[in-house]
């Protein structure tokens, strides 16, 4: 009874110092709130529009203003309109158009008689997502009017339409992109950036409350608090964050899954487990890294890289397996990549507890880093006897 008692003594200790420091309050659901708000905002729309595209017609003929009007048409793209070459080149490189291209003089006449005009793309490929959209939305354009052409010269052939289709497309692509219908960038970024900065909250927090003890010579106040118990003073003082943080990423979960209408082919209530146990792997990466360096600013350092490092390593943006072998086991290291993997089966896959167990397993590794550095964080806390600045 006497540990439990002691253990209550830190939680009440920690909420006490929690209420008396708005800090820890506005680094948690503070920053997640606006984050939350942020990404939902920002991603609303899902997909960019209108992304200005350059056309230069040297043509200026029936075909090459068809084919820009069908590229200013579509949902990505928004043609400007420029008279020369170097005029498109110096808006693609100033960035007030993502993509340009050039129809060359005599486009048509070389269509009509049979040779093979060439339509030059120029791309900024320096705004990833623009430009590679900008560049999709114009190769698809260029591949759909040399259908259209070469359609239109078989039919002059006396060809049927059934026959001119074998040749022109004698393959069929259904594509089907599970898990995100409409290619919203919402979908495929929020899902994990709000994870990765709650992580990233988790564990700067954390370490800040483990170090914060060390820095203001307050540690043998907390262990007397506990009874002497260097077990009950941990568990006391970071029952609060953990209940903190766990409340705050179901609510994003809800949000996300419920509010926002994001695919979700499995249980959130599995999501919730996932958000608990990743949670509580960030809690014990925290607790290895303020007990291998007790200096709070050295730890608070080594965290933000460690926590910045997750999102780079997760898979959501590059795949970790083409990465090279000795970085792919680097990836390891990180809970969120292995929260992502679960986040993929449940709610992309709906694969259940069979699909994604093996990554609550790996999570729950991370429980085991806390003993190897105990002795030395307990030493830290009774000697005070490591540099506060």
């Amino acid at each position: 009874m006497n540990f439990f008692h002691n253990i209550k003594s830190a939680m009440l200790r920690e909420l006490r110092l929690m209420r008396q420091r708005p800090v820890y309050l506005l680094a948690t659901i503070g920053v997640m709130a606006f984050c939350t708000v942020f990404f939902l905002t920002f991603l609303k729309d899902g997909m960019p529009e209108d992304l200005p595209v350059g056309v230069v017609d040297l043509d200026n003929s029936s075909l090459s203003r068809n084919i820009t009007r069908q590229i200013d048409a579509t949902q990505l793209g928004r043609t400007l309109k420029f008279e020369s070459y170097r005029s498109a080149r110096e808006a693609l490189q100033t960035g007030e158009i993502n993509a340009f291209c050039v129809f060359p003089d005599g486009m048509y006449e070389d269509v009509i008689s049979g040779r093979q005009p060439t339509v030059t793309l120029y791309v900024n490929s320096l705004y990833f997502v623009g430009g590679a959209l900008a560049y999709k939305d114009l190769l698809t354009m260029m591949n759909m009017a040399s259908g259209g052409v070469q359609r239109e010269l078989l039919r002059a052939k006396g060809m049927n339409d059934d026959a001119i289709m074998g040749q022109i497309q004698p393959i069929v692509i259904d594509a089907h992109q599970i898990g995100n219908v409409t290619t919203d960038y919402g979908v495929y970024l929020t899902n994990v950036l709000l994870p990765g900065i709650l992580e990233m909250i988790v564990i700067l927090v954390t370490v800040f409350a483990l170090g914060s003890e060390l820095k203001y010579g307050t540690s043998r106040h907390m262990l007397e608090k506990a009874g002497g118990s260097m077990s009950a003073a941990m568990i006391g003082k970071l029952i609060p964050y953990t209940v903190l943080f766990t409340v705050i990423g179901i609510i994003c979960d809800m949000i996300l899954y419920c509010w926002a209408g994001f695919p979700m082919a499995g249980s959130i209530w599995n999501m919730f487990i996932g958000t608990f146990v990743m949670v509580l792997s960030c809690q014990a990466v925290a607790f290895f890294i303020i007990g291998t360096l007790p200096i709070l600013r050295l730890a608070l350092s080594i965290s933000a890289l460690y926590s910045v490092l997750g999102f780079s390593l997760a898979g959501f943006t590059f795949p970790v397996e083409a990465l090279p072998p000795y970085i792919q086991g680097l990836a390891a290291a990180f809970p969120l990549r292995h929260y992502y993997l679960m986040y993929v089966q449940e709610a992309i896959f709906g694969s259940g507890f069979g699909g994604w167990y093996p990554q609550i397993v790996y999570m729950l590794l991370f429980l085991f880093l806390p003993p190897l550095v105990y002795g030395r964080l307990k030493k830290a806390y009774r000697l005070q006897n490591f540099p506060r600045n």
